[in-house]
């Protein structure tokens, strides 16, 4: 079915709109961390760590397997004529028979071509292969908890920045609004002063000039950590530092207080944090180790093909099942063997670092068994006294602007003093500006509690 021209137009006229540059794109938390986690440098670092000790992994494996050795070259030889007997005959015609004795005679060269092999299996390595292989898959759940640990402190960093974008905007529209309101205060004092109505002071002017520095100071801070947060926002999803990105939230809100307990968190971290996870990997990769280390003092049993091959084109063949010569001639043959290769000095030094490696970690471990409930129960305290603050911080927010309010209302009624407006603004500022921030801190309470108990969201 052919588009009509109208839709070809509306089709050709869409297209070029999604390829303009610098479309602006708007994106919530979710959002955001999405795209950090798609867009991390870091966890793909990670994730090419992971795919290396899988490839380890596989390395330990294949030493259960076939495996081949062989060299091969082209040399020179002596040249050899004749027979094995005196003067190069090849049957013994007198007595005593008397083998030729010109061995030392270099009479000419030969080509010499090389070639020697073996083809063997191990059959009982008294656990090398395995406890090896154990130790390597630990080695793989460490680096996925390791994974998993910088995509948890992505989230977070995600939500530092989002959150914090949204704190600085807020009190930077705040701010620069309460500077509009300063400066028509500030206008209308002058304004009496230059009149000389008698209705404002020179120490108004003043006071009120003095808290037009605070709020302009205040409302530089806010511009620049408003930008910094928006660029690291850029940063983390990917967006790139020139994009134009926006968030879709027109203020900051406290996100729901989390609706379960104190031991359920600590449970949960115990259980499911990435530190632990590794800790509980590393265990057995030391473990394993540390057996394996032991078997290292044992021997190789093992089965398989040997054989050599030797050739001289300016030799003569000796087929005399008694004398070899290394030039020409060849073999081949299964065999059963054992192989046992160790410095028993060494191989226990070895298990005694790797004992000491393990008892290490069980140590690390009992600190952390004690350590991250600790740590929870911090971030969730905090989370809980910044929580029940912000909501008392905004009922005093909304306090101290009807206190400005007014106080504004009976300055330009002439009576209210300027201070008193300065008081009333300076105390408005602190509270709002303390409620958002204070939200901010909640939130990001609730999200360390969330990367410490080991959640991805």
């Amino acid at each position: 079915m052919k588009l009509n021209t109208m839709t070809r137009t509306l089709l050709a006229a869409g297209m070029l709109l999604a390829a303009l540059p610098g479309q602006a794109e708007t994106i919530n938390l979710q959002q955001a961390v999405e795209m950090s986690l798609a867009a991390d440098p870091r966890i793909k670092e990670r994730e090419q760590v992971v795919e290396a000790a899988r490839g380890m992994l596989q390395e330990v494996q294949g030493n259960a397997g076939w495996r081949v050795s062989a060299n091969a070259f082209i040399g020179l030889a002596p040249e050899a004529e004749g027979g094995f007997y005196q003067g190069g005959a090849y049957t013994c015609t007198a007595t005593p028979c008397v083998p030729r004795t010109d061995g030392d005679k270099l009479n000419g060269i030969s080509d010499w071509t090389h070639l020697d092999f073996a083809l063997i299996k191990p059959l009982y390595t008294f656990g090398k292969v395995e406890r090896y292989g154990e130790a390597a898959q630990g080695n793989v759940d460490l680096k996925r908890g390791e994974l998993k640990q910088t995509r948890t402190d992505t989230v977070y960093d995600t939500k530092r920045a989002y959150f914090g974008y949204l704190t600085a905007r807020d009190i930077r529209i705040f701010l620069e609004d309460m500077q509009g309101r300063l400066n028509q205060a500030i206008t209308s004092v002058e304004r009496n002063l230059k009149e000389e109505t008698g209705e404002s002071r020179q120490s108004d002017l003043y006071a009120l000039q003095a808290a037009k520095g605070l709020l302009a100071k205040y409302t530089y801070q806010a511009r620049a950590v408003e930008k910094i947060s928006l660029d690291g926002l850029k940063v983390l999803t990917g967006a790139g530092l020139k994009s134009t990105l926006s968030v879709a939230d027109e203020r900051i809100e406290p996100v729901p207080f989390p609706q379960i307990d104190l031991a359920e968190f600590q449970s949960r971290a115990l259980q499911d944090r990435p530190e632990m996870q590794q800790l509980e990997a590393g265990l057995r990769a030391r473990r394993a180790l540390v057996a394996a280390k032991k078997a290292d003092r044992m021997p190789d049993v093992y089965a398989g093909v040997i054989g050599q091959f030797n050739y001289a084109s300016q030799r003569e063949r000796l087929d005399n099942p008694y004398l070899n010569d290394p030039f020409n001639g060849g073999g081949l043959t299964p065999v059963v063997g054992v192989k046992w290769d160790s410095v028993f000095g060494v191989a226990s030094a070895r298990v005694n670092q790797a004992q000491a490696e393990l008892e290490a970690i069980n140590h690390k471990k009992a600190f952390a068994v004690t350590g991250i409930p600790y740590e929870v129960g911090e971030a969730y305290v905090n989370a809980q006294a910044n929580h029940d603050a912000q909501r008392e911080l905004a009922e005093g927010a909304a306090a101290a602007r009807r206190w400005m309010v007014a106080s504004l209302a009976d300055f330009s009624a002439g009576i209210e003093s300027a201070d008193k407006v300065a008081d009333a603004i300076k105390s408005y500022v602190l509270t709002q500006t303390e409620y958002l921030r204070t939200v901010n801190d909640y939130n990001m309470n609730v999200a360390q509690l969330a990367r410490l108990t080991g959640e991805l969201k």
